[in-house]
């Protein structure tokens, strides 16, 4: 799916200093994700990805400042329609069913939207669990979420 690789693509420019689409096709490959170049030049545009000095004289793909918050709120969201299948919640807990193999991708976009009431979140294959502090926020961020599937 477009959202999943959109996610391997964020982790991997932040993980790794990739300065070409070809670097970045390859380290898809590497991870069992075929994709043309093609492909990555429309997801790099689609993404914003600008590249910023990696401080040795060359270039790296970046997410641009500018677009962090808004465009990956929206691009949450978006994850949420295509991947949640039920939710519910119980004190400091959200308990969200998504579908295979999509829970540990969801988890990380999370836990990069800095959200400061998710202290942390825990993924298996089509089950993810957000712990929220203080619980009393809990009620609010679950109805959040809800919103984010209409």
């Amino acid at each position: 799916m477009k959202s999943k690789r959109h996610l391997r693509i964020l982790n991997l420019i932040k993980t790794y200093d990739i300065s070409t689409q070809e670097e970045l096709v390859a380290r898809l490959e590497q991870e069992g994700i075929d994709v043309t170049q093609a492909t990555i030049s429309r997801d790099i545009k689609k993404l914003g990805l600008i590249k910023v000095p990696d401080g040795y004289g060359g270039y790296k793909y970046s997410l641009a400042n500018e677009r962090k918050q808004t465009d990956i709120y929206d691009w949450l969201k978006r994850m949420f329609q295509d991947f949640v299948v039920d939710m519910d919640y119980s004190e400091n807990l959200i308990v969200l069913k998504t579908l295979p193999g999509t829970a540990m991708g969801l988890a990380s976009a999370i836990d990069n939207i800095d959200w400061e009431d998710v202290i942390g979140t825990v993924a298996g294959d089509d089950t993810l669990l957000l712990i929220i502090k203080p619980k009393e926020r809990t009620r609010g961020l679950f109805e959040k979420l809800q919103n984010f599937l209409a």
